[in-house]
């Protein structure tokens, strides 16, 4: 994680711990490379990528994997965040 943080990488890493007990989190902005891109709204909090690593992935396809980090962020993904890419694995992969 970066050592300067905004409220929404803040709020992300918030939800993750609380939903999924990662053994390893990371999230990292990656708004500073898309500015004046399409999506870029300004903000400095834009576009990010999330790299989790959780038990409850185990045995959880790649898809759903996808689908429960967006259930967990709630209204982050697509509305308050332009992007995110997720890299969510099980412990041992």
């Amino acid at each position: 994680m970066e050592a300067m943080t905004g409220p929404i990488a803040q709020e992300i890493e918030q939800k993750l711990t609380t939903a999924f007990a990662p053994s390893r989190l990371a999230v990292i902005n990656d708004s500073a490379s898309h500015s004046g891109h399409r999506g870029d709204d300004g903000s400095g909090e834009s576009h990010f990528t999330v790299e989790i690593e959780s038990a409850a992935f185990t045995g959880v396809s790649r898809l759903q994997r996808q689908r429960l980090v967006n259930a967990a962020l709630g209204d982050i993904p697509g509305q308050r965040v332009h992007a995110l890419a997720v890299k969510a694995k099980a412990p041992g992969e």
